[in-house]
């Protein structure tokens, strides 16, 4: 199984960095790789062995999907590794650099899709991730 890295440099302080990336309230609306999918809902327990989901979904309730999996590591502002449902991991790293943070995702592809859209997918998740914090 291979991975993918992605990153971004977000103009905001890590601090809320981390409270949108984790906060349920704020999942919902910057969780999304396109204007025509959505996330109605997510659930987040952010602690080692706690688990999360969010529901992803076209506008048009053409297709849907649940993002979900447990948490391996937490820590505060520094890191957060999880296991997806289907057994793959992701790695996400915080480093703070006062008022901007940079953010560095790494995670296993699945054999579905091909790396080239997994990458484009989840790097406009990042980018809306940083779009709407820095907007707040």
């Amino acid at each position: 199984m291979s991975a993918i890295t992605i990153k971004t440099t977000v103009n905001a302080p890590v601090e809320k960095v981390w409270k949108i990336w984790s906060s349920p309230e704020h999942i919902v609306k910057w969780s999304t790789a396109s204007e025509d999918w959505h996330t109605p809902s997510a659930q987040n327990d952010l602690r080692p062995g706690g688990r999360f989901s969010s529901r992803m979904e076209a506008k048009d309730g053409s297709m849907g999907f649940d993002f979900f999996g447990t948490y391996d590591v937490v820590k505060l502002h520094e890191k957060i590794g999880y296991t997806l449902g289907d057994g793959r991991k992701v790695d996400i790293y915080f480093h703070s650099h006062g008022d901007s943070t940079d953010i560095n995702e790494t995670f296993e592809t699945e054999k579905q899709n091909p790396e080239e859209m997994q990458q484009a997918g989840w790097q406009a998740i990042l980018d809306n991730f940083k779009k709407y914090t820095e907007s707040i």
